[in-house]
């Protein structure tokens, strides 16, 4: 399959609910994988980042994956999984610093409680944030979507003209086009309590 062809693929599956996406994967459907973990894989991967551990983010994001995979069956609340994947990532993490031990060390009380230990409150709302700020991007139209990443999201900045010639459009229209996306986001961030 091509680059396109896949990516093609991973937007019309980003369109699925939870839901559908969960029991997809539970019937073996390796493009309902694919699609939960490419919408999850960036607040998979923010818990660890935004604890510091840039280098072991990959570690952790692999052992949270195989935790969903043998835990996916479990999951009763489909709507939780958000919840579930940022409280995995953090034990991961906390574990992942405990086996390394690069990080400082927990007493032997804190290790046995890691499964207990909540992520804190103010990292939870940021993710929480992150996360519907991503689902809100994924319900867009495509070419909004593509123009507010190039916008917004990337570390170099465009031009206007080079937006304009990648997406095939005047670049004349990208200011009254980005405004319009831009009210549609609001607007889907609203109707989510953001």
């Amino acid at each position: 399959m091509t680059g396109t062809a896949a990516r093609q693929q991973l937007e019309r599956a980003s369109v699925l609910t939870d839901e559908q996406l969960i029991k997809g994967c539970l019937n073996g459907d390796p493009e309902a994988w694919s699609a939960l973990i490419d919408k999850y894989k960036n607040l998979i991967y923010s818990v660890p980042i935004r604890l510091g551990m840039y280098q072991d983010a990959g570690d952790v994001f692999q052992a949270v994956c195989v935790n969903l995979l043998s835990n996916l069956a479990q999951l009763r609340e489909y709507r939780a999984l958000p919840k579930w994947l940022m409280q995995t990532s953090y034990h991961e993490c906390l574990r992942h610093q405990r086996a390394t031990g690069r990080y400082t060390e927990l007493s032997a009380e804190e290790a046995e409680n890691t499964e207990d230990t909540a992520v804190p409150g103010d990292i939870l709302v940021q993710l929480e944030e992150e996360q519907s700020l991503r689902d809100a991007m994924n319900e867009m139209p495509v070419r909004c979507k593509r123009m507010i990443r190039m916008l917004f999201f990337e570390n170099s900045a465009r031009s206007y003209a080079e937006i304009a010639r990648e997406l095939g459009l005047a670049t004349g229209s990208i200011g009254f086009i980005r405004g319009r996306c831009l009210a549609r986001l609001r607007k889907q961030l609203e109707n989510r309590g953001f």
